[in-house]
């Protein structure tokens, strides 16, 4: 027994001693992380003078304008709006005038009562006073965040990443306070910036909101694959040991998130990935075959997590899509797919949606790249909507094997459910 006891233990030391001896792959693998903040943003001068311009006022002592910064994912919004703030603060430092900047995520602080619990919570330390993120009436906690803020003179910039998903969600209340917060204040002054990934966000916002903003705008456009090569050509330098990436690594990293509509976030992903595999692997450099690899596993990744996060009834629904495709029955139309659902519905013992809105979600799986939902001509018949799978059904059911809620789904016999068509 205490033999068996000492091999286990040497078989566990040389597990990860071996990984100890194998050749370094990263020198600094934050460096290729989202939250990491460079000391150079290359391809974004425009934009950093746009927003430094917007928020110089400040070291004259006068309130800026509130702004908001659009673009698609991956075009670097986030960095260069963290960069400028970060530098605004270190100058405000030599001019002696007091500037807090206050990074909220409203993936998820998502509602207004969390936005202003966090503003309060931000300068727990000078009041020693802390707002319960659940509890108190939103009037309160505004109050207390206007006394707290006002307590002397100071700049206080309020940056709301991913703002439409805070308004899609809980309205644009917050927005319309905070915009108008600086005619209820004495000392401090308040300025709004906004980050947003869609362009059409203003079209959610009331009127009046959109008349208290009077806000100025930067556009960030996406990368192309020659500036996506120099930003990861910089990183690289600061992530891994020298040497250890093959030449061609970076220009397909480059070329494969320039693909996917320039996103800088894709690119740093598969040049992380690609190193992480080689390292795992033993492997002494990074190589094409790793990025392959790299790209293989972050759209699995990414699809798996879609899947996830899917609202109860889209997940019915594409279960039923998946017994089409198990019974050969695909490619199927709206009225196959529905009556499907509606059984499914009905084994769950759950109201069902109508059909008008299962369509929408139809567009919706398709919109993520989860099916496939093409029109097509019937000549004198008309049109019709053909509907494919594109994810494996075992991978489907492999997720849904871990949802507690789904898990009688997986009970449903496909001979069985044949006789539903």
């Amino acid at each position: 027994m205490e033999k068996r006891k000492d091999d286990e233990q040497t078989y566990l030391d040389s597990i990860f001693e071996k990984y100890l001896r194998a050749r370094k792959i990263f020198k600094n693998k934050e460096v290729l992380r989202h939250s990491y903040t460079p000391k150079e943003l290359p391809h974004r001068r425009e934009q950093i003078e746009a927003l430094a311009h917007i928020l110089v006022p400040v070291l004259r002592g006068e309130t800026p304008s509130n702004v908001f910064v659009y673009g698609k994912t991956g075009t670097g919004k986030t960095v260069t709006v963290k960069f400028v703030t970060e530098e605004l603060k270190r100058i405000s430092r030599k001019y002696n005038i007091p500037v807090d900047v206050i990074y909220l995520n409203c993936e998820i602080v998502d509602t207004q009562y969390r936005v202003l619990a966090n503003i309060v919570n931000h300068f727990k330390h000078e009041s020693g006073f802390e707002v319960p993120l659940v509890g108190w009436p939103t009037d309160e906690v505004y109050a207390k965040l206007k006394q707290i803020i006002d307590a002397k003179e100071r700049f206080v910039i309020i940056v709301l990443d991913e703002i439409d998903k805070l308004i899609k969600k809980s309205g644009d209340d917050i927005l319309y306070s905070l915009t108008r917060i600086n005619t209820e204040l004495i000392n401090a002054k308040v300025s709004i910036v906004g980050i947003s990934n869609d362009l059409k966000f203003k079209e959610y916002l009331d009127p009046r909101v959109l008349s208290s903003l009077s806000e100025e705008e930067v556009v960030f456009p996406p990368y192309d694959a020659n500036q996506l090569r120099d930003i990861l050509m910089q990183r690289a330098q600061e992530a891994f040991y020298p040497d250890v990436l093959d030449e061609a690594v970076v220009p397909l990293c480059a070329a494969l998130a320039a693909r996917e509509h320039g996103d800088a976030r894709r690119a740093l992903d598969l040049l992380r990935v690609s190193g992480e595999i080689a390292e795992r692997e033993g492997a002494s450099k990074v190589t094409e075959r790793h990025v392959w690899k790299a790209q293989e596993k972050i759209e699995q990744d990414t699809m798996e997590e879609v899947i996830k996060t899917l609202p109860l009834h889209s997940k019915i629904l594409l279960y039923a899509i998946v017994l089409l495709d198990e019974n050969g029955e695909l490619p199927a139309n709206t009225g196959d797919v529905y009556a499907v659902y509606k059984e499914l519905c009905d084994y769950m013992d759950i109201e069902p949606l109508t059909q008008r809105r299962v369509s929408d979600l139809i567009n919706e799986l398709d919109m993520l790249g989860i099916i496939n939902a093409k029109v097509v001509s019937k000549g004198r018949y008309g049109r019709t909507k053909e509907i494919r799978l594109n994810v494996t059904p075992y991978k489907i059911k492999n997720i849904y094997r871990f949802d507690y809620s789904l898990q009688p789904l997986l009970t449903v016999n496909i001979a069985k459910q044949r006789r539903l068509f």
